[in-house]
């Protein structure tokens, strides 16, 4: 009788040192994944923030280069005079004149579209003497505006718009009088750090002046863009130009840059 009690106390021991073993194997397994939760989460929060200042979110990246700014830059230089800003006749669909608000200053829309065109007709002259300074559209200027703002408020990144219509059926809904037509586009941020086409660095855009001189780089840097401007390869000999900026509540910025080939009195 003895024995067998024996024989029980000790089953009975061994049955509760293994219970115990199997419950501090559990609280270590639970104590393991626990402190794995945190650590995948501690990563959530924090990618997110880091690829959105870097300007690459879900939605892909299209930034211009610029001027990479650590410090805050000086405020824009008096926007260069261009021409007609109320032309006779303008696209229905333009939305005007866009703002966004930066600690250096209000950046306003035509403000840096003066400066695309100013900077446009630098970066020809530098190239080749023989290159005319393109002569400001408000009509064209209209269009691409028009275009600009319906980006934005579309949703999508491209020369046909949601109803198919290319630049020059866009234009040709407007006005007749060009021949040739081209269109270069552009979508970066203001007020946010993005990825600098040009280089490796980021760039981050405050001012309408060198948000103007980044958008032109962007095109400078890109063989077909760069070839409408300069009138390289295929491309017409323009006469004319109008740019269309548009500035979305959240830093968006869609540009479009408008090319005509005037008619003469053949046509």
């Amino acid at each position: 009788m003895d024995d067998r009690r024996s024989s029980a106390a000790a089953r009975d021991d061994r049955t509760d040192r293994t219970d115990r073993a199997v419950l501090r194997s559990l609280l270590r397994l639970l104590t393991i994944v626990a402190l794995i939760g945190v650590l995948a989460f501690g990563t959530a929060m924090i990618a997110p923030s880091i690829l959105e200042d870097a300007g690459i979110d879900g939605d892909g990246f299209e930034g211009p280069g610029g001027i990479d700014g650590g410090s805050s830059p000086p405020p824009s230089s008096e926007s260069p005079s261009v021409g007609d800003r109320e032309p006779n006749v303008t696209d229905p669909d333009d939305p005007g004149a866009s703002r966004y608000e930066t600690d250096v200053e209000t950046i306003d829309s035509e403000t840096v579209e003066e400066f695309v065109h100013a900077e446009v007709n630098d970066r020809r002259a530098d190239h080749d003497d023989d290159l005319e300074a393109l002569e400001w559209d408000g009509t064209v200027a209209s269009v691409a505006r028009a275009h600009s703002g319906d980006m934005a408020e579309q949703d999508y990144f491209d020369h046909v718009n949601q109803e198919g219509d290319a630049p020059m059926e866009r234009f040709q809904d407007v006005d007749d009088y060009c021949r040739g037509y081209g269109e270069n586009i552009a979508l970066t941020y203001v007020d946010r750090t993005v990825q600098d086409s040009a280089s490796d660095g980021t760039v981050h855009y405050q001012t309408a002046e060198e948000l103007a001189e980044g958008l032109v780089n962007q095109w400078m840097n890109s063989t077909s863009h760069r070839e409408a401007i300069l009138e390289e390869g295929s491309v017409p000999d323009w006469d004319r130009g109008g740019v269309g900026v548009y500035l979305t509540d959240d830093g968006s910025v869609y540009a479009s840059h408008n090319f005509c080939q005037e008619r003469t009195g053949l046509f």
